[in-house]
This record gives structure tokens, C-alpha cells and sequence, in this order.
């Protein structure tokens, strides 16, 4: 297996008959698997997975009975990952499964193991990207790396790097997370443009207004500080 991307869905029963007809539309190879992990949805997401996955031979789900977080339900899905290559992206919609399918091609023509493959968001309202990159000023000047839209998809980078981590957060930070261990391993961070149009179905289950903006904030900036202080012991 060339490829294992991870699709965290919770309560996505709406949006995962798109992703899966989309997934269809743009694999053209048999070297991918799509990992859809039903992460402790209270809806009928189960039920939707069970009767659309035999239709998909490239998907396989993994079952999280309760929730614990996005970050977990990735690491749930990353740990039954076979390919070579390992990430994720979301079940929104919001990132079009053909920027998997860009991602894997870029590595593939870098022809190196060593790389991690970002998106970077394009067409987002003006006040995500102001907090975008307010967010990206402070990691890096707390982190001493460049980190910037920490939170695009997709995420793919060679499974060595996933075998490297240690106490990886349950939450976003994931994302900042990844993204900070694959600079510290010294890995060629590659980016490239992903449309981010508004959800289809659903809302965000974080992004609801200024005040989850702020929680967000407090939590990442919490775990950045924890992240620092780790690597100075």
C-alpha cells in the first residue's frame, strides 16, 4: 500500500456519501486506502458507514466508542494505517479529496522519504485568515520554526515519522503538533494550495464564534508552551 489517508468523521452521517463518491471520482489507483474513523458519532454515522463501505473497496472504517478528541481519532486511524505513506484530511468537504490524490504526486515526484506535504488554504473569509495568521506569528516565534496555517489538510508524510512521535495530543494540536515534529526531524516541508470553500452539510463542531475562537486559542497556546518546555528537558 502506497497510501493510507485518515478521515476523522464525527457526526458526519451527511457528509461521508460525499466524501466517498468523491474518493471514488479521483483514486485511480489500487495502492490507496481511505480510513474513515466513525470517532464516537452520536448520529447515524455507523449506520452509514456499514451500508456504504462495501460499495468503496479502497475504504475501511475504524469504530471509536466514545469521543476524545479529533487528535485521537486520527492516532486511532493511523495506527491501522499499511501504506508507506500516512495522513489525514477532514470529512467536511471543505478539502477536496483530489488534494490527497496532489499531495501523493508531489512526493512522488520528489522521489524522497523525507517529506511532509501540507495544503495551503485559499479562499477563506478575511477574519480566519487574520486569526490564521496570528496564530502562525506566535508558534513561531515561541517555537523558533516557521509554522504557518497550521490547521490545512491534507497532512501526508512518510510513516517513520508517525513511528517517531511520542505523547502526540488528542485534540487539534495534532496538527501543530505533526507539523512541528516533522521540522524537528528535519523534514522537507512542502506546500501547496487547496481551496477552502463553506461546508455543504453541518457546521463546525469548534469553530462556532468568538468565544470558541478563544478556547481554541487558550488550548493551543497551552499545549505550545508544554511542547516548548518538552524539548528543552
Amino acid at each position: 500500500m502506497k497510501l493510507s489517508i485518515v478521515v476523522p468523521c464525527y457526526n458526519e452521517a451527511e457528509n461521508i456519501p460525499l466524501i466517498l463518491k468523491r474518493f471514488s471520482e479521483v483514486i485511480k489507483r489500487d495502492d490507496i486506502e481511505v480510513i474513515l474513523v466513525n470517532n464516537g458519532s452520536t448520529d447515524n454515522s455507523e449506520d452509514i458507514l456499514n451500508s456504504l463501505l462495501p460499495n468503496y473497496p479502497f475504504a475501511k472504517t475504524v469504530k471509536v466508542e466514545v469521543n476524545q478528541g479529533y487528535g485521537y481519532g486520527i492516532l486511532q486511524g493511523l495506527k491501522s494505517a499499511n501504506g508507506k505513506y500516512i495522513g489525514w484530511t477532514h470529512a467536511d468537504m471543505q478539502t477536496d479529496p483530489i488534494d490527497v490524490i496532489k499531495a501523493l504526486e508531489i512526493i512522488e515526484n520528489q522521489n524522497k522519504d523525507k517529506i511532509f506535504v501540507k495544503g495551503n488554504r485559499k479562499g477563506r473569509p478575511l477574519f480566519d485568515v487574520f486569526f490564521t495568521f496570528g496564530m502562525g506569528c506566535f508558534e513561531t516565534l515561541l517555537m523558533g520554526q516557521f509554522l504557518w496555517d497550521i490547521n490545512a489538510q491534507p497532512n501526508i508524510f512518510s510513516r517513520e515519522l508517525f513511528d517517531n512521535w511520542s505523547n502526540p495530543p488528542y485534540d487539534f494540536a495534532l496538527d501543530l503538533f505533526a507539523l512541528y515534529e516533522a521540522k524537528k526531524q528535519n523534514y522537507n516541508i512542502l506546500r501547496f494550495p487547496v481551496f477552502f470553500p463553506e461546508r455543504i452539510h453541518g457546521s463546525s463542531h469548534w469553530n462556532t464564534g468568538i468565544l470558541a475562537k478563544w478556547k481554541f486559542i487558550k488550548r493551543t497556546i497551552d499545549f505550545s508552551f508544554k511542547l516548548k518546555g518538552g524539548l528543552k528537558k
